[in-house]
């Protein structure tokens, strides 16, 4: 896929990912950065299973890529949690 590809993509699978979780929206850059990382972690995790995982810029990619930033944005907030709960 090309840069503009993965920019499109990450910046959809974000901003999904954030309503998702959070929602609302976190900010153009932040939904951007969220959605790269997890169409990278959600590619990682569906190949580890048998399943492809970004193929370029389609429904299926956009699942996986949104997978990956729901599991990345709920592995965060529940890290963040338990260091707040220590104090």
């Amino acid at each position: 896929m090309s840069i503009i590809a993965w920019i499109l993509l990450g910046l959809f699978a974000g901003f999904i990912g954030n309503k998702i979780v959070n929602r609302r929206g976190e900010g153009v850059l932040t939904n951007l950065f969220v959605g790269i990382v997890g169409a990278l972690a959600g590619g990682f995790l569906f190949r580890q299973f048998g399943e492809s995982g970004v193929t370029g810029m389609n429904f299926w990619s956009l699942f996986v890529a949104t997978t990956g930033a729901v599991l990345l944005l709920l592995t965060f907030h529940g890290i963040r949690q338990l260091g707040w709960s220590n104090r």
